[in-house]
């Protein structure tokens, strides 16, 4: 089986960090976030892998040119123009059109067993299999309702009223296995969605549609809070993830977990922690005090600086005596 990744998006909701970063290389645990999408689907077997790639194209290829990942075939599809979920699906047609594929976000973080839903896909004998799962607000989601069985048997656009009582409303979590039939329902050049335009007509026209409701650790890393909530749950270890390897300096002002890499210059009276991870080559100066923090590569807070709740980007400064709270430098 083959796979696609959706990297082409903006990551919006990311800015000021997206401006010069695409989100699918944020780094979670000094690795980007596409190399966690990647072990996933290495883990089920998988080893052809597309990407499409709209923003900031060359951070993404020339990173993976340059550092190929270990028995992985990668192909990246530029789209000059962005062309929607299932637009860019179309895309790739000749890459993935042979047989059933898997689709996944690339800003999704999870530990799920992919080869579990390949297995309910197989035994449903579906056309589209979506990986969904409970939410208390799923309407923030654009809420699915499955039956008993699993089968979709709508897509919730509109009021959140009256739903029938032998269903279940859940969201979608952004992992899907198609079958190649499917990109003769998608407009070849053109802009077009997947939830929005071609999986409701499926469902409306009686295809097997199919939910697989998952119930482990699944985050949507499109926000600052999401992206550090997903690095506290990594080091509480309610998530499995592969970090960097790490430098772990004890002290009375070193408070666990964290997560510190290699040639990084620390103060002797420094607070680092908890829930914090400093990538490779950071320099904290005296007196600062980090917690519940990201700093990525090469960044540097100045003398008696507190950093709390924030994400430093790459080789980013922050000045002697500087407060944030909450916020994203660059």
């Amino acid at each position: 089986m083959k796979a696609m990744v959706l990297a082409a998006g903006f990551g919006t909701r990311l800015q000021p960090l997206t401006r010069t970063w695409p989100k699918p290389m944020f780094p979670v645990l000094g690795r980007p976030l596409l190399s966690h999408t990647f072990d996933l689907l290495r883990q089920a077997g998988i080893r052809d892998i597309a990407v499409n790639v709209h923003h900031l194209p060359e951070c993404i290829i020339d990173h993976y040119e340059s550092t190929p990942p270990p028995n992985l075939n990668l192909h990246f599809s530029r789209e000059e123009q962005i062309l929607g979920t299932a637009g860019g699906i179309k895309n790739l047609q000749n890459f993935l059109g042979d047989g059933p594929f898997i689709v996944i976000n690339s800003d999704v973080v999870t530990d799920i067993n992919l080869n579990h839903i390949i297995e309910f896909h197989k035994s449903k004998n579906a056309c589209l299999t979506l990986v969904v799962r409970q939410d208390a607000l799923p309407e923030q989601y654009a809420p699915i309702e499955i039956s008993k069985d699993g089968r979709v048997v709508r897509f919730v656009n509109g009021s959140l009223e009256n739903h029938p009582e032998d269903s279940m409303r859940v969201m979608f979590t952004g992992i899907q296995i198609m079958e190649p039939n499917i990109f003769e329902r998608i407009p070849a050049g053109k802009f077009c969605g997947t939830t929005e335009d071609v999986f409701p007509e499926m469902v409306e026209n009686g295809f097997p549609v199919y939910g697989y409701l998952y119930d482990g650790y699944w985050k949507d890393m499109g926000n600052r809070t999401n992206y550090l909530q997903v690095h506290a749950d990594a080091l509480d270890g309610k998530v499995k993830l592969k970090g960097i390897s790490s430098h772990a300096p004890t002290g009375p002002l070193i408070v666990p977990p964290v997560l510190i890499g290699h040639n990084c210059h620390i103060a002797q009276d420094v607070q680092i922690g908890p829930y914090t991870v400093l990538g490779p080559g950071c320099t904290i100066k005296n007196g600062a005090i980090i917690e519940r923090s990201v700093l990525w590569e090469g960044a540097t807070v100045g003398a008696g600086a507190s950093i709390k709740q924030s994400i430093i980007a790459h080789n980013a400064s922050v000045s002697n005596g500087k407060e944030l709270i909450g916020e994203s430098a660059v």
